[in-house]
């Protein structure tokens, strides 16, 4: 086993994760490191460094008697919080490897991924969880143990399982911290499974130098301040969040605050008000809608002052881009349309955010345009869980909403076939887990990885263009990225999901998830006209979709439409955790009413 090395200096000195933690810890101990609802005292809280590693302790000890090898994995199913973090800077301190897993993922994908992992220990938020997972039929005799954060009242025959309480209460005492395993950066960090829009998730292999690089240039293009707060509510199996929004922060010496859950999130931003956010486009397409609902059902005034305050900050932004001096009468309406539209809105996000970073899929132009007319900086940016994940983002004094930013220092892309952008660098994973020909499928033997999506560079400026196994060919000889359209039509506030079909058909079609209340004022607003009837709902829907893709051409126009006021979910399947479309699943799901639609020819 290699002997101890130097305790690091600066970040640059960092190899491992287990050493990020004591490096942060020993810079500043009584810094705040966490905060997070305290559901027994009613109120946040709040953990220095110091405090948190104490926490930590009690944690590996508890793991440490468990004998477990290193290299050994230990499985997390756990909700964002200390717990989470808990469980996974103890196993990588004993040398273990993390699986971190969806919170919100169905059984039998979980039981799979417990299979798959050959995971020994699993650390699950309640027993009726893992009794669900129990039920899926999966052999998981390979599990030793079984950890209950919210046992009730445990009573079962299984020896395995054990309430979190008492793991951790017979965890042994002892008068010193235990000393860390000795971990080399290319050993394991964590499996981390891909979603799997198209089949089951593959186990992508990060090592320790993966994940560090990444935050190393990470921290070399957008510098968070010890200062800062994060708000984290993306689920920390997510490698976006993971990096972004959990090692990241730590490399930063910034605070981290746990949101409760989604439906409390409003709240919790304007309680928390945080100044870093780390997002998915649909959080920002949520807040839109909101924004646009408000519009429509405001007074004439007020739609005046947003379209204008939209219209002049739009303006100052591209000045601040160097993309044209702002007009002078900009500057002087500025300070007022601020303190009555801007001010207000931003409040609602806490009123402190100064960066928020989103990832994971393109924002809609007229989304993001809106947010950075307000003065947020929403800086997009591209990676992959394969590339640990950030590849490249924009930077505040930077920001080319079109764009995916410059690529990271010490990442290198170029474009391949069919324009496919490759990747190679220290953040570029070891491989899939147990899978050699899928890992060779995809990385080359000197290091590029085959991302699957097209690409321009134009100066080091990565655009992302479209995905290479999602494109429809219509029987007409037309390639379409569905996707594409699909963000566009998502940008109307009436439409909560979308999916467009039309693979060796003679037009599009799309399938749509109403909102319930959009909707009804939609309905209310064609009986005021006279217009009621399938027909009529049919013929306002299509040009709402027309309206919404009109800077594609016409034969990427959908012809026709079906629509539904239930949401797709994870759990029935039609979703991956990360809340993308399932495009098999859907099209299974739907081939009757798909069907239907072509079988008769639609209103030109």
């Amino acid at each position: 086993m290699p002997g101890p090395v130097s305790q690091p200096q600066t970040l640059a000195d960092v190899r491992t994760l287990p050493e990020l933690l004591r490096w942060r810890i020993k810079a500043r101990p009584a810094a705040e490191a966490y905060r997070h609802f305290d559901t027994r005292a009613v109120r946040w809280v709040s953990q220095s460094w110091h405090e948190i590693d104490a926490e930590f302790e009690t944690w590996r000890r508890a793991l440490a008697a468990e004998g477990l090898a290193p290299g050994e994995r230990v499985a997390i199913l756990m909700p964002n919080g200390i717990p989470h973090v808990a469980m996974d800077q103890a196993a990588l301190s004993r040398g273990l490897v993390p699986v971190p897993m969806h919170a919100v993922d169905n059984p039998d994908s979980i039981a799979y991924i417990l299979a798959d992992s050959g995971a020994l220990l699993l650390f699950v938020d309640t027993l009726e969880r893992w009794q669900a997972i129990v039920a899926t039929g999966q052999p998981l005799d390979h599990l030793k143990r079984v950890v209950c954060a919210d046992a009730g009242g445990l009573i079962t025959p299984d020896a395995r399982i054990v309430g979190l309480d008492h793991w951790l209460a017979q965890a042994p005492v002892a008068t010193a911290p235990l000393t860390d395993v000795a971990v080399e950066p290319n050993d394991l960090a964590a499996i981390v499974y891909t979603s799997g829009t198209t089949g089951r998730p593959k186990g992508v292999m990060l090592s320790h130098d993966n994940v560090i690089a990444n935050v190393q240039a990470i921290a070399r293009r957008i510098a968070a301040e010890p200062h800062d707060v994060f708000l984290s509510f993306l689920p920390l199996s997510h490698t976006f969040e993971r990096t972004g929004g959990y090692y990241y922060p730590i490399a930063a010496g910034a605070c981290v605050a746990y949101a409760r859950s989604v439906p409390l999130l409003s709240e919790d931003l304007r309680h928390v008000r945080p100044t870093v956010l780390i997002s998915v486009p649909r959080i920002y397409e949520r807040i839109y809608a909101l924004i646009m609902q408000r519009r429509a059902s405001g007074r004439a005034i007020e739609r005046v002052l947003l379209d204008l305050t939209i219209a002049v900050g739009g303006r100052r932004f591209d000045a601040r881009q160097r993309r044209g001096p702002p007009p002078l009468l900009d500057r002087l309406l500025w300070p007022l349309l601020k303190r009555l539209v801007a001010d207000k809105v931003l409040a609602q996000l806490g009123g402190r955010l100064r960066v928020a970073v989103s990832g994971g899929a393109p924002i809609a132009e007229p989304v993001i345009r809106l947010f950075l007319a307000l003065g947020l900086d929403v800086l997009q940016g591209y990676g992959m869980t394969e590339t640990s994940p950030v590849v490249s983002v924009n930077t505040p004094e930077d920001n080319d909403p079109h764009s995916v930013g410059h690529v990271l220092d010490g990442v290198e892309v170029r474009l391949g076939e069919n324009d496919e952008l490759l990747v190679r660098g220290r953040s570029v994973m070891l491989g899939y887990w147990r899978k050699p020909d899928e890992t060779r499928r995809v990385k080359q033997a000197d290091g590029w990885l085959h991302t699957g999506d097209q690409a321009r560079i134009e100066n080091g400026r990565i655009t992302i263009t479209g995905r290479i196994k999602d494109i429809l060919v219509t029987s007409t000889g037309e390639k379409i990225a569905p996707v594409d359209l699909e963000t566009a039509i998502l940008a109307d506030p009436l439409f909560e999901q979308a999916l467009v079909v039309g693979e060796q058909r003679p037009f599009l079609t799309a399938l749509v998830v109403l909102n319930a209340k959009a909707w009804a004022l939609e309905k209310e607003t064609l009986a005021a006209r006279g217009k009621q009837g399938g027909a009529a709902e049919r013929a306002a829907l299509l040009a709402r979709i027309a309206a919404a893709v009109k800077a594609y051409p016409s034969y990427a126009t959908p012809r026709a439409v079906w629509w539904t006021l239930e949401p797709w979910t994870i759990a029935s399947g039609l979703l991956t955790p990360t809340l993308k479309n399932k495009r098999p699943a859907l099209e299974r799901r739907f081939a009757s009413e798909i069907e239907q639609i072509y079988a008769k020819k639609p209103r030109q």
